[in-house]
């Protein structure tokens, strides 16, 4: 069978270049919309796969919303053509996001689902969903077509690569981790232009000219390339211990000294530079959406909801604060849990209340005035007064969030899907700070490059409404450091 046969002679399909992309049922589940992505390329979905996603399809999480999602596009795409021989989805009304990206794609190609039961070799002979979906892209190879097995199983990967099938993972939504933006840059400097910073608490971004990258002195920086929001460290060139710190506000072209807060936000001051670049963004109200990332102890939601208190609590900026986390175990669950929903939460926000209580103590010094209360009992009345709210992201569909100081912990475990349900919910007024390990993630789908954290990090970075900091210095405790560095 020729490309031809394979697709409508309307498309491409002629083109010697063009692909058949095999797709696996987890890359639907990850991303309906992967339907479509393969610019004028044919996207091929076994009938195994469709079996799948109706198996899938009542579930009331993500991957039941993601499978009913696809069935939709199918079912749309039936409407315009045959589904066997391949519909051209370029043609297709598919909703307001599919037909932007129509806009900008170099082409479109076909969808087809495949319901053929191919041939299988002896060692993937057994009649298992993961083999039969191989199967299909084995069948086009033999044929002679330039398949690619998608998939995010590594198993399933494995398996056809042994088979000489082409084989990626579904990388539309992924970055490159190792160079994940990290909202500031190092430069040598003369120390000069360090004392113009202060004294003229204004530096216009065109002096930055002549600097170069910190230990590169041979790699001159470019003034055009620094971004809102991103911080800029000086060093002097003859001594380093003379420092000036900078943050390009918005997207103006003028660079505005970072001193930190004065006095202790809600009991505490920044323990190193990239804490004091955290409070200068958290405590900025023109900065809607701040993420913070680092390994553990790095002082990530300790920050956040230092700020939240202070701006809550004393300024009255906002009138509540609300945290979340998403719902994910590390290692294996311990089932059900008894009572309502905050009674159910009190597990999973831990986290939350430990920070809350350090701030609430004595040592955290939040409130230093006389007060018989515990810190526990404090917390329990910001509750019971509406000023906190503790809510699981299982029921932020659908919501619009105003006035609100809004802490996402634990973000790294959200794909991208998630995450941007999430910042979409945001109303008028309201501040959104989501902070994560990408590091440590439990969710078995995701990894460094392909979770919502990191993805949301690199789209918007540069946006005026938007702010980032990447924490390096554990400072829970030594022993937190060393486990953060040696293990």
């Amino acid at each position: 069978m020729t490309d031809t046969q394979d697709a409508p002679s309307a498309t491409p399909a002629t083109k010697t270049n063009v692909k058949h992309f095999v797709l696996d049922t987890n890359v639907v589940l990850h991303n309906p919309d992967a339907l479509f992505v393969f610019e004028e390329n044919h996207v091929v979905v076994p009938y195994t796969v469709i079996e799948e996603l109706d198996g899938l399809k009542r579930r009331e999480d993500d991957i039941g919303r993601n499978a009913r999602a696809c069935i939709r596009y199918l079912d749309t795409l039936r409407k315009a053509g045959s589904l066997t021989e391949g519909v051209a989805w370029g043609d297709v009304d598919l909703g307001l996001e599919i037909n932007a990206r129509k806009q900008t794609a170099k082409g479109t190609g076909t969808v087809r689902i495949d319901t053929q039961e191919h041939v299988r070799p002896a060692v993937i002979e057994e009649a298992k969903p993961d083999n039969r979906i191989i199967a299909t892209a084995l069948d086009l190879k033999t044929r002679g077509h330039r398949a690619v097995f998608v998939t995010k199983d590594l198993s399933a990967r494995i398996k056809a690569d042994v088979l000489g099938i082409k084989t990626e993972d579904f990388e539309n939504q992924k970055v490159d981790a190792d160079r994940l933006y990290r909202g500031y840059v190092e430069l040598d400097a003369p120390g000069t232009l360090i004392d113009k910073l202060y004294d003229d608490r204004l530096l216009a971004v065109e002096a930055l000219a002549g600097t170069s990258h910190k230990g590169h002195a041979g790699e001159l920086y470019d003034p055009a390339s620094l971004l809102s929001n991103q911080f800029v460290l000086l060093y002097d060139e003859t001594d380093e211990s003379h420092t000036g710190l900078c943050r390009r506000p918005g997207d103006v072209d003028q660079l505005i000294p970072v001193t930190g807060p004065r006095k202790p936000i809600s009991g505490i001051m920044a323990r190193n530079v990239q804490q004091t670049m955290a409070l200068d963004l958290l405590l900025d109200d023109q900065v809607k959406l701040v993420t913070l990332l680092g390994s553990a102890g790095t002082g990530k939601t300790l920050l956040a909801l230092a700020a939240a208190m202070a701006k809550v609590m004393q300024e009255e900026r906002y009138d509540k604060l609300l945290a979340a986390r998403p719902i994910m175990p590390m290692g294996r669950d311990i089932g059900y849990l008894p009572g309502d929903k905050d009674e159910k939460l009190a597990a999973w926000m831990q986290p939350i209340f430990d920070n809350l209580a350090y701030l609430m103590s004595t040592k955290g010094g939040h409130d230093q005035s006389p007060d018989s209360r515990t810190s526990e009992q404090r917390i329990q009345k910001l509750m019971f007064d509406g000023k906190m709210v503790l809510e699981p992201l299982t029921y932020i569909r659908g919501r619009s969030i105003p006035h609100q100081f809004m802490i996402v912990d634990e973000a790294q475990n959200l794909t991208p899907h998630e995450i941007k349900t999430i910042v979409s919910r945001v109303g008028e007024g309201t501040k959104l700070v989501l902070t994560g390990d990408i590091g440590q993630i439990d969710n078995p789908y995701l990894d460094s490059s392909s979770n919502g954290l990191s993805y949301v990090v690199e789209k918007l970075k540069g946006e005026p409404l938007f702010g980032h900091v990447m924490l390096a210095r554990s400072e829970r405790s030594d022993l937190a450091s060393l486990a953060a560095r040696v293990l």
